[in-house]
């Protein structure tokens, strides 16, 4: 790969750095765009030469090789973000990825659990040793706040207010919100805190009380995959895994989202609890309110 795509490359890292970009996602934006750099270079382009139907056709090779629209997707999306990052340091005068139109993905529900289903694998979930205090307080936390499993994961102990009975939650982009907690997560969090954590807190953390909330039997701070990990095993348990697949963090936060809308809650609260930019990224949680009618609507009605 040639200079001038590492010096591209550079430029945007610095951009996201400055804009406090999660690391996942600059990860991510790096090795799909060194990919692209690769193809190009190739080609004889630099960033200034790429066009528009270059972009297109290096998004119908993707699909030609099987890549998934999502994967098309995410990697135009990387496209964007480092031809904009170009136009602003006057590299370029136009995005030419700012004129290919997004692979259309298709439209999947998220998965959602029943009510009991919920309450089943909670409650499974038995509170006699650490670990199990801990996760029996997590994915309590998931169900009752809707919290995506980053924010899970990043936790601090100053981020539960028991008094207040909320949960404060570090978002996408740094965005903070705050939770109401559930009686039963609030329960669940105290007693984790209570005999659950100083079990599994470092020596020296045991005084000082700070740190990550969730920690592992190490000591460290929780990743992500480590609770989806947990999660499979009390999803097994419970018996709930052949009932439609494996459930994830997500479904937790799908359902949180679903069994506040059944109950009679409007979208716009629903968008605030679950830290949404948008609305319109809450209003899936109408296609599966819609999609639940259908269902009924096939099953009872005589001329369905």
């Amino acid at each position: 790969m040639d200079g001038a795509w590492e010096q591209a490359l550079q430029l945007l890292e610095e951009d996201l750095a400055r804009r406090d970009a999660a690391g996942r996602t600059r990860r991510a934006y790096g090795v799909d765009l060194r990919q692209f750099a690769e193809w190009a270079a190739e080609r004889g382009l630099g960033p200034e030469g790429v066009r528009a139907r270059d972009v297109r056709r290096y998004l119908a090779g993707l699909s030609e090789e099987g890549a998934a629209p999502s994967t098309s997707a995410r990697k135009l999306a990387a496209l964007r973000a480092l031809f904009r990052s170009q136009r602003e340091h006057g590299m370029i005068a136009q995005s030419p990825a700012e004129l290919v139109g997004a692979p259309r993905r298709a439209k999947t529900l998220p998965r959602v659990l029943k009510a009991r289903e919920a309450e089943s694998l909670l409650d499974s979930i038995p509170a006699g040793h650490p670990l199990e205090m801990r996760d029996r307080a997590m994915f309590e936390l998931a169900y009752a706040c809707g919290a995506r499993v980053e924010e899970l994961v990043s936790l601090d102990l100053g981020d539960f207010d028991h008094d207040s009975e909320q949960l404060r939650v570090e978002g996408k982009g740094r965005k903070t919100r705050y939770v109401p907690l559930g009686e039963q997560a609030g329960r669940a969090v105290a007693e984790y805190l209570e005999r659950g954590r100083p079990a599994l807190a470092p020596a020296g953390e045991r005084q000082a009380q700070e740190g990550a909330l969730f920690l592992s039997k190490s000591g460290r701070r929780l990743g992500t995959g480590d609770v989806r990990r947990r999660l499979r095993g009390w999803t097994r348990r419970a018996g709930l895994e052949s009932a439609g697949g494996a459930i994830g963090p997500h479904a937790l936060r799908h359902s949180f989202a679903t069994h506040l809308l059944d109950g009679g809650a409007d979208l716009r609260t629903i968008q605030e609890l679950l830290g949404h930019a948008s609305v319109s990224s809450t209003q899936i949680y109408t296609r599966v309110e819609s999609a639940k009618l259908k269902s009924a609507y096939s099953r009872s009605h005589p001329r369905a």
